[in-house]
Formats: structure tokens, sequence, C-alpha cells
């Protein structure tokens, strides 16, 4: 060891980021290793470094005890009073054991154990680094191409692009330099593996925030994202700022800034719409550049909707094999379906009659509830009918009574009367016949 292993360890550390302690770590322990190998014991060993000079050297650390049981673990109080008369029983003593000449097995086994150290240290440098740059834009050479990724170079690893993230439109040929997003960074067991991607949204939106100050520093918004990669994509933002326009800042004077990105994606279309908090007027701006007369929104999902076009704008909202309306869901969130006026004539007169035939069966669920209720009232009023009959009847039966007993009262009124003429008759015919007996008394 010497300086010219100091001189090592800093080009080490200069050319592949790696620390002299973690390299300085790495020798320590080989050389322990070392030491086991050769001389069967290493739990009492230490190995220190003279970083002013470059030199390791290796000790053996033994206890001071009374009696020995192990020459390799202890050592004798007598022979620690001689080294230094303040050497107690329990102290710990070093004795450098450095081995002159290793050999050739100890010599490569401290060479595998620095190299494997050096290794690791390496990959915990080149994750940490890419795991920095996880869900941002890097540029990188590709390499090569087989039949599952495309191989480019990032300078310090091999990042792979699998084929759902490799653009459809594009012929990646070597040596060629990219824009790729870094969707997820792996610590492998044979190494950092960092995945990229050129189709996803979030690199859309990098692509924008390099080119449009607003959107980097905020006062314009990327709200949402739809993308079919090489093909077209939708891009709904908003402004935080009430006096800028975020559709005209995101397109650039004359279509700039816009077109630098379409370029950069080799043609990739680009619609640019504004958000708002209104759904139906968001979901009309996501169908752009068709026209939008209605959006009716559906009572059992909240997240669907009809929407209504002109007659000749119908294929134009739909797109080229549904694109600009599967796009508008995306970039939604909701289910649209996409009506021309004709069909939607008929399509609110079914709902309409729908609504009424609902609207019905709860009235008849209601005429059901209120008959029932009626009908009790009829059992009560029948029940007071008959209280009141059966009153009645009473009633009339005690006029019967009252009728028959004046009658019987006049009957006898009149049978006394009649005695009564009877009794004066009787009597005037009594005085008749006594004068008629009596003539002579009435002359004398």
């Amino acid at each position: 060891m010497s300086k010219e292993l100091l001189g090592a360890l800093s080009a080490l550390e200069e050319e592949k980021g790696i620390k002299k302690e973690v390299v300085i770590e790495a020798m320590q322990a080989a050389l322990v290793s070392a030491y086991k190998r050769n001389y069967g014991q290493a739990q009492n060993v230490e190995v220190s470094f003279d970083g002013t000079k470059g030199e390791m050297h290796v000790y053996s650390v033994k206890t001071v005890v009374e009696t020995v049981t192990d020459d390799q673990m202890q050592v004798s109080l007598d022979d620690a009073l001689q080294i230094n008369k303040g050497y107690e029983i329990g102290d710990d003593i070093k004795f450098e054991v450095t081995p002159k000449n290793f050999g050739r097995i100890a010599a490569q086994t401290a060479k595998q154990v620095i190299m494997q150290r050096v290794r690791e240290a390496e990959r915990e440098n080149i994750f940490d680094e890419y795991s920095k740059y996880e869900d941002d834009l890097v540029t990188g050479t590709v390499e090569r191409q087989d039949t599952r990724f495309v191989y480019i170079n990032l300078d310090k690893v091999e990042a792979v692009m699998g084929p759902r993230d490799q653009m459809p439109n594009e012929v990646y040929r070597p040596q060629e330099r990219i824009k790729v997003y870094v969707t997820r960074v792996e610590n492998a067991t044979k190494g950092p593996q960092v995945f990229v991607s050129r189709t996803d949204p979030g690199m859309l939106k990098r692509l924008f925030e390099q080119e449009v100050p607003e959107i980097y520093d905020g006062t314009v918004e990327i709200v949402s994202i739809a993308r079919e990669a090489g093909d077209r994509a939708k891009v709904a933002v908003r402004s935080n700022n009430s006096d800028i326009d975020p559709v005209g800042t995101a397109v650039g004077p004359k279509g700039q800034r816009v077109q630098t990105i379409v370029n950069e994606l080799h043609g990739e279309n680009m619609d640019i719409v504004e958000w708002d908090e209104d759904d139906a007027r968001y979901i009309a701006n996501a169908l752009n550049p068709a026209e939008v007369i209605d959006v009716i929104f559906d009572d059992d999902n909240d997240r669907a909707c009809t929407v209504i076009v002109p007659d000749y704008q119908l294929s134009l909202a739909i797109g080229k094999r549904g694109q600009n309306a599967r796009l508008a869901a995306k970039l939604t969130g909701f289910k649209i379906d996409i009506k021309s006026e004709t069909e939607a004539k008929e399509f609110l007169a079914e709902r309409k009659q729908k609504a009424q035939q609902v609207e019905n069966e709860d009235e008849g669920t209601t005429d059901e509830s209120e008959t029932a209720e009626p009908d009790q009232e009829t059992s009560d009023d029948t029940l007071g009918e008959s209280v009141d009959t059966d009153s009645q009847e009473v009633q009339t039966e005690s006029d019967e009574d009252v009728e028959a007993d004046a009658q019987d009262d006049q009957s006898d009124n009149v049978e006394k009367q009649s005695e009564h003429i009877d009794d004066a008759d009787s009597s005037d015919h009594t005085e008749d016949t006594s004068s008629d007996e009596n003539p002579s008394s009435n002359q004398d």
C-alpha cells in the first residue's frame, strides 16, 4: 500500500463516482476475509487504513486475563505488563499481524471482495441518481433493438423501452439521440434497471413545460391529457390568471410552441382545449372541432351523458374510428354518447315517455296507498251507518210504542166517555119511568 493507492482511489471516485471511504471499507473487509482464510481466525481482527501514507495495518485484538486459555484471543497479565505497566485484567491490546505475503489465494480473495463492493457502490450511485429522474425527461442514445426492447444509453446506465412505450410512427436507428420519459427505476439483482417511454402522457406534459414558460411556472396548468401516441392527443388547460388565455398561451404565436412539440413526436396532432368547471361546457370543448348543441346528463349515472350535435357534424364529432369521441371521454372522464339532432328527437321522445311511465307508476302507487285509507274510512262509515240505523230503529220502536200507548189512552177515554153517556141515559130513562109510574101523583 502506498500513495499510488491514494491516487487510484481519487481517480476511481472521479470516474465512477464512488467515494474513497466505500473503497477503503471494501479493502478492509477483504483483508479480514483473507486473514480468516489463511489463519482460520478473524473474530478478533481489525484493519486500519492510514490515509496519509496509504498503508493498511492488520491488528489482532486480545484481552488481558490472569490465565490464558486461548492464545489467539487472550494475553496474560504478565505479558501485558511488559508492554505497558498500565494494563489491567479485562483490557484489550492490539497486536499488529499484517501478513507480509498473503499468497495467490489471499490476493484473489481480496480482489474479488473489493470488486464486489465497488460494483455494489456503483449500482447504488446509479440507482440514487436516476431515481431523481423518475417522471422526468432525459436524453439518450439508441444503441440497439431486439424483439423485446429498444436499448438506450443514458451515459451511466442502459435504459430499456418496451413495445408499448414505442411510438408506432417512429423508427429507432442506432446512435440516434432521442428524448425519453423515465417511468420507473428498479434496483434489480443485476443492477439498477431504468424503464423509459415515448408514449406516456407524462412525456407530453414535460414537453409542454419545456416549451411553454407559463406552464412551467404554474400560471397555466395542464389539467388532463388524453393521448393515442403517434396519432393524436387532447390537452385540457386552464389559467390561474384571468388576464391570460390558456389555449393561446399553449399554442404560441402562429402555433410555434405546439408545432415544436408536434415535430418532436414526429407529427402527432394536438388538440388544446380549455378546461371549465361546468361539465357540459368542458365536454363540449373536449369534442372540438365539432359543434355541440346540447349535453344531457344521465340521471342513473353521474359520469355518463348524451351529446347532441348537428346532423352534418355527427361524423366529425365521432372522429375517425371513433377517435375524437374516445379521446374526449378519456379527457373528461365521462362516458359520452353522441347523437345527431334527428336521433336526439327520438331519444328525447323515448326519454319523455319513460319519464311519464315512471310518473304514472308513482301516481299509481300513490293512488293505491290513498285507496287503502278510504277503505278503512268506508268501513268506519259503514259501521257508523249501522249504528245510526240501529239507533233509528230503536227510535222508531220507541215512537211506535208511544203512539200505541196514546191510542190505548184515547180508547180508554172514549170508553169512559161512552160509559158516562150510558150512565146519563140510564138516569134519564129512570126519571122517565118514575114519571110514568106516578101520573096520578103528578096530577095530584
